[in-house]
């Protein structure tokens, strides 16, 4: 089977990468990503050293072969860019498509959305289209928790209404899911689209917020807590992400309109402050907290009912906070030579 991976530099689009290679040997990965500046390109390179790409080797549009795995490998494209993601489909022949590359955070959205206009929705147009000429079997990509906006109703149910989104960035993804519908509908492409709740663990993003609360504490900067901490967050360890995502990439939609949408989550919903508090016990250090109103476009919970993905793909997150931070913490600290 060979899968194309998009956002391969990217947080999730790594750790899965990295453990389809762990576990199958047999599956061929080519793995896809822009390496865009929205954050320290740094942590990008480094993933993608860690799968055995080097950054003095890579060229925009050219392909290389993994030093570490011989099944898989690594182009630098731009979803945006149209004749080249055809190019791509039409040599690879893909089986299979994991659509993890987006222009993402909420925040970001309000200050540049067009880049949200052309990553999320010029870039899927693109790989739905590419999947369209170049058949596949099975088309799953990244969908957010920030579609159920300032739902009030928890936990947060595939079949509630989201149609009223409070951030760019919230709203290029329903209009993902709207796209994907369309697509199976007209041309009988499988699409799954997965809701990510709030993802946290090694490799992680620097502008979430485990990352920033962590950098902030070792450094001995005060942190920002939005809403005076009065949030509930489903924090998701990386780790269950990645298992739920491959026993759904396995999982075809059989529906007359072959598509699907999952919550993906850890279903236990936390207060901001208690995360906080795993973080300071992981590091042995307390936090200097500065306290702040609610930001535009943040909601005050979230919450994943994940009912139907345990019933069709027999996957439950099952990673506990305390185990999840230490993890993360100590990624961190031993990335960046911290001494504790």
């Amino acid at each position: 089977m060979k899968i194309l991976i998009t956002g391969t530099a990217g947080f999730i689009g790594y750790s899965l990468t990295k453990k389809l290679l762990e576990i199958n040997p047999n599956i061929e990965i080519v793995g896809l990503d822009s390496i865009n500046d929205y954050y320290d390109l740094r942590l990008k390179y480094g993933r993608l050293a860690e799968l055995g790409f080097i950054k003095s080797d890579i060229l925009y549009g050219k392909k290389y072969i993994s030093s570490l795995h011989n099944n898989s490998s690594f182009i630098q494209l731009n979803l945006e860019d149209k004749a080249n993601i055809d190019k791509l489909f039409t040599e690879e022949k893909f089986d299979v498509v994991c659509n993890l590359a987006a222009q993402a955070g909420v925040r970001y959205s309000i200050e540049n959305p067009y880049a949200y206009i052309e990553s999320n929705i010029v870039g899927f147009i693109n790989i739905l289209e590419a999947c369209r000429h170049n058949p596949i079997n099975h088309l799953v990509y990244a969908s957010s928790s920030s579609v159920y906006g300032m739902n009030e109703k928890v936990p947060f149910s595939e079949e509630d209404k989201v149609d009223s989104p409070v951030s760019l960035y919230a709203a290029s993804k329903k209009s993902n899911e709207l796209m994907a519908h369309a697509y199976s509908n007209l041309y009988k492409i499988p699409t799954t689209g997965l809701r990510f709740f709030t993802v946290y663990g090694p490799w992680g993003r620097p502008d979430m917020a485990p990352f920033l609360f962590t950098k902030a504490i070792v450094s001995n900067e005060p942190i920002k807590i939005f809403n005076n901490g009065n949030m509930l967050r489903d924090f998701t360890f990386v780790d269950d992400i990645v298992e739920g995502i491959i026993k759904t990439l396995i999982h075809i939609p059989a529906e007359a309109i072959p598509y699907k949408i999952y919550n993906i989550g850890n279903s236990k919903p936390i207060k901001l402050m208690d995360f906080i508090n795993e973080i300071e016990q992981a590091l042995d250090k307390e936090a200097k907290k500065v306290f702040m109103p609610m930001q535009p476009g943040d909601v005050y919970q979230t919450y994943a009912d994940t009912s139907q993905l345990e019933n069709d793909v027999n996957f439950k997150s099952n990673t506990s906070i305390k185990e999840g931070v230490k993890s993360f913490v100590d990624w961190y600290v031993d990335f960046h030579g911290i001494t504790k």
